[in-house]
């Protein structure tokens, strides 16, 4: 089967391969990556020479993980599950237990692999992917090379895809680059970060670039300022062990936060590969000022949910959630305002913030024109005109609107505020996705145009690792700073204050 992306591409079936997926019985498995793989699958866009390998420390059997995996996607599938589709997909399920750190774990996973080859027609390609805790990642990829499992000879091909987080700060995600890269070509990395998989993320490049009435002005010329909201209703959802490690700046704005701002900020790359476009956006990351101490103290802000209620429902404080010490100084909410100091974006700040608990769930970028230059409309006691305003909603609801003003009918002037919006529902409905399948399936034909690139994980830590380093050394006194349900602290109002502005509330 053929279908065929927004962009005009024609797409194929995946190369045969095994996925083999380490973490198989993990959350990430079950609520993402297994009805990812059985939407590519309905969709006609895995091929049937595959097959799809567990690895686990809990001991299964091929029929009890096939039975495990079913009670899953019955539970967390986006469509209704077909009794001949399973029935086929599932016959694609096997398992390999064994301890991760124990080397013969992957010489049996080598043995099985081997054999599916044999009765699925795999050409011997695998893609493995590390649904585990960080600190796994490096020790699975040596023991992954230590049995000869990353070696592509015979013209098969052999990737790993890696989860978030790409290390700690600036140092830790050095030497986890240098530990993969003992075993691995940077070609054979792929970093995964699920944001990159939603339609309106990667429609920014469409945007921007396919509308020609739009680059002329995206410049500091005309913009006055840009920002970045990734808010969420929900807590730490039983994290709270692994989230206390990694907080709000680690968790969400290293990855998805600075993502958003290098496709906002880059420039036209020269084509859309993986490397024209990743190129771009390291450069937008290399842009980035860090902070200097003085600056950390005045433009990063940084919070902590206390109790209060979501939905009319009384929910707790972070410091009482399961596996959150009682005194712990982890944020769960980080606004910062960012300089790119290149020639396109000098001057214009970026406010960029990410929190947890917050009044409503949704992220968007808005970037904000300045006024017009002189007001033409005093006479009809229009003071002030509120510039024009650039929404690009990308959850819940995938859209795009540009606020604008117009004349209200009538024999006078009255200017009323009026909006130019596109909606993803405009399409018809959407299919059914968890957002993981584009990345999954360009993964499998080895395309990395969606993925972190080792330099720009690199620029982004290097922003951010002096804004850990100081609230480190300074702990909070405040915390926690603001209620459950509310759109965060007060001294997130007052970062934009400062500079005579306000965050963008939108609906």
């Amino acid at each position: 089967m053929i279908a065929e992306t927004a962009n005009g591409r024609l797409e194929r079936p995946s190369d045969p391969c095994a996925i083999v997926i380490f973490g198989a019985t993990g959350d990430l498995t079950k609520r993402k990556l297994l009805p990812s793989l059985y939407n590519l699958v309905c969709n006609g866009l895995l091929p049937s020479e595959f097959a799809f390998v567990g690895v686990a420390r809990r001991t299964l059997t091929d029929a009890g993980f096939r039975e495990a995996m079913g009670q899953a996607l019955r539970e967390f599938a986006t469509r209704p599950v077909e009794a001949r589709v399973w029935d086929d997909f599932s016959s694609r399920l096997h398992a390999v237990t064994g301890d991760l750190d124990d080397l013969s774990t992957y010489r049996r996973l080598g043995e099985r692999l081997a054999e599916l080859d044999r009765e699925h027609r795999t050409g011997g390609n695998a893609l493995f992917y590390l649904a585990t805790p960080p600190d796994a990642f490096a020790p699975i990829v040596e023991r992954l090379g230590a049995a000869g499992l990353t070696a592509e000879d015979g013209g098969r091909w052999r990737r790993v895809v890696v989860e978030k987080p790409f290390g700690r700060d600036a140092d830790s995600a050095h030497a986890l680059d240098e530990a993969l890269k003992r075993v691995l070509r940077e070609e054979q990395i792929f970093r995964i970060d699920h944001y990159l998989g939603k339609e309106t993320v990667q429609n920014i490049l469409v945007f921007r670039f396919a509308n020609g009435i739009f680059e002329p002005i995206w410049n500091r010329r005309y913009v006055d300022h840009v920002q970045i909201t990734v808010a969420e209703e929900i807590g730490v959802e039983g994290r709270g062990l692994s989230y206390d490690r990694a907080g709000a700046l680690r968790d969400v704005v290293q990855n998805h936060v600075f993502q958003l701002l290098a496709l906002v900020a880059m420039e036209p790359p020269s084509s859309l590969g993986a490397e024209a476009v990743r190129g771009e956006k390291t450069k937008v990351l290399e842009a980035v000022r860090p902070m200097s101490h003085e600056e950390i103290l005045q433009w990063a802000v940084r919070g902590q949910y206390g109790e209060g209620f979501i939905d009319g429902h009384k929910v707790s404080a972070y410091r009482q959630e399961p596996g959150v010490p009682p005194a712990s100084m982890t944020e769960t909410y980080a606004a910062l305002r960012l300089q790119v100091e290149n020639w396109r974006w000098a001057g214009v700040p970026f406010y960029v913030r990410s929190g947890k608990r917050l009044d409503r769930r949704h992220s968007s970028v808005s970037i904000q024109f300045k006024a017009p230059p002189l007001t033409l409309f005093r006479g009809a006691g229009v003071a002030e005109i509120e510039p024009n305003r650039l929404d690009l909603h990308i959850q819940p609801d995938e859209s795009i609107a540009i606020q604008m003003k117009a004349k209200r009918p009538g024999s006078s002037i009255r200017l009323a505020p009026v909006q130019l919006a596109f909606s993803y529902l405009d399409f018809g409905p959407l299919p059914s996705a968890t957002g993981y399948e584009r990345l999954l399936y360009d993964a499998m034909v080895g395309d990395s145009t969606l993925f972190h690139r080792a330099d720009e994980v690199g620029a982004a830590w290097r922003v951010l690792t002096p804004v850990l380093d100081l609230w480190a050394s300074l702990p909070a006194r405040d915390f926690p700073n603001y209620p459950a349900g509310s759109d965060g602290p007060e001294s997130a109002r007052e970062l934009l204050r400062r500079d005579g502005r306000r965050w963008v509330d939108l609906e």
